[in-house]
């Protein structure tokens, strides 16, 4: 991420995916041009002025990776490479830098044990810190952002490959020095089975929640404001998965109501948890045309006429990324809860 971006020629054709396809999952609408070697996780950033110029933001997981810029098209329009395995990625909106708002991108570079930071959308290096410091257990892997609705400060929080049972995750406040933004600790929290590792992380901001992939065990929710303790709040999905649960997602229906997606990634499907209360269960399994998702995320913007009511953007074995159309996933969910599965 020390490298400016470049745009780069078109290589391979993003196409719309036919009544030809293949799996017996939901199709994506569009499957992205190739990354060089492993995509691991994506995120969205929604154009203020243009929704349908928004871009997707995805890693290329390797010891000489990268950080990748999709249209809507699932053409690559801008990539930064000579990463050090780039793990997950996320985006917040509005942090001041220089007297400005700027939206960034946050990346786990993790045999480096460090989080790069990027402005959006033109992928441009504005800061760094490391992560985990003294700790013997480093390795940076997921990683989600935080912003505080009432002090409008960003945080980043952290997870790693491996890690103690309690204090497995790091939260980091944002700040700028010199110009460039760098990360302060704040909290050290957040419970680990053991059974495997935890990266998968995403943050509900207007909600308040915390939410993590403990591998092979379960979700953990806690409070994402730091002033409001490190009690954990709810572990869900236990039993829910075939083996690894990962990629998080949140689909707001309202402020207060939505869905929970999370991938259950040996089994090619989504499990779906209600965003006012994930307490209640599993309400519907979805099966998707991913193979092994990892990471994903979801807008419910609307980005045009392939996207009315947003996307859902997850990786997939093959070095690519699926863009999904809300409107025919939110079918399902509801096909499946009337069915009462």
């Amino acid at each position: 991420m020390k490298k400016l971006p470049f745009i780069i020629a078109v290589s391979v054709i993003p196409f719309v995916i036919s009544c030809t396809a293949q799996h017996s999952g939901i199709k994506p609408t569009v499957i992205t041009e190739t990354v060089i070697h492993d995509t691991d996780d994506p995120a969205i950033w929604i154009d203020p002025d243009n929704a349908s110029k928004s871009i997707i933001i995805g890693t290329d997981k390797d010891t000489d990776g990268g950080l990748y810029a999709f249209d809507l098209s699932g053409k690559i329009i801008n990539k930064v490479l000579g990463l050090k395995r780039p793990n997950n990625v996320d985006i917040e909106y509005g942090f001041m830098l220089n007297g400005k708002k700027t939206d960034i991108a946050a990346v786990t570079e993790r045999e480096t044990n460090t989080v790069k930071l990027y402005s959006l959308p033109d992928l441009k290096e504005v800061g760094e810190f490391t992560v985990f410091d003294g700790e013997t257990e480093r390795g940076p892997m997921g990683i989600s952002m935080y912003k505080n609705p009432v002090t409008q400060e960003i945080d980043v929080i952290v997870g790693r490959k491996s890690g103690p049972a309690d204090g497995y995750l790091w939260q980091y406040k944002l700040s700028e020095k010199d110009g460039k933004i760098t990360g302060q600790v704040v909290r050290k929290f957040g419970k680990y089975s053991g059974l495997k590792e935890i990266e998968s992380i995403a943050v509900d901001d207007e909600l308040g929640y915390i939410y993590y992939s403990d591998e092979q065990f379960g979700v953990h929710q806690y409070y994402a404001d730091p002033a409001k303790g490190n009690d954990e709040l709810l572990v869900f999905g236990k039993g829910d998965f075939k083996s690894d649960l990962e990629g998080i997602s949140i689909y707001p229906t309202s402020s207060k109501t939505g869905y929970i997606l999370i991938s259950n990634q040996q089994k090619d499907t989504f499990n779906v948890y209600l965003r006012e209360d994930p307490a209640k269960g599993r309400i519907a399994e979805i099966p998707f045309s991913t193979s092994e998702s990892d990471g994903s995320e979801v807008t419910n913007v609307n980005l045009g006429p392939q996207f009315p009511k947003g996307m859902l953007v997850a990786m997939s074995n093959g070095r690519i990324f699926h863009f999904y159309d809300w409107r025919i996933v939110e079918e399902r969910i509801k096909a499946a809860q009337k069915a009462g599965k």
